[in-house]
């Protein structure tokens, strides 16, 4: 049962792990633990508790500095960042590539 009801016209928002800020949930990339390895979910289909990051580099720093996703994802030990990172690096590329065209 939830605490709270969405108004439907209100868009849903999420934190970042990252820089803590609030943002709405379509902006953001969903993460989630897949074994000892942090998978990306663009769709937000896979199963599993999910983390929201914003899609930049600079927020995954922010996020391992701080060591927040074990705790965002409440798993026991250290987590792999390597799809992860690989990912961020194919969009980061997209979004230079996008806007100049």
């Amino acid at each position: 049962m939830r605490a709270e009801q969405h108004a439907p016209d209100t868009p849903v928002t999420r934190t970042c792990v990252g820089c803590k800020e609030r943002a709405v949930k379509s902006s953001l990339l969903r993460l989630v633990a897949a074994g000892d390895a942090i998978q990306p979910d663009p769709s937000a289909r896979l199963p599993g508790r999910g983390a929201y990051l914003h899609p930049s580099p600079a927020c995954l720093d922010l996020a391992r500095r701080r060591r927040a996703f074990p705790r965002a994802l409440r798993t026991a030990g250290p987590l792999s960042l390597d799809s992860l990172a690989e990912y961020l690096c194919g969009v980061s590329d997209l979004e230079i590539v996008l806007p100049g065209q």
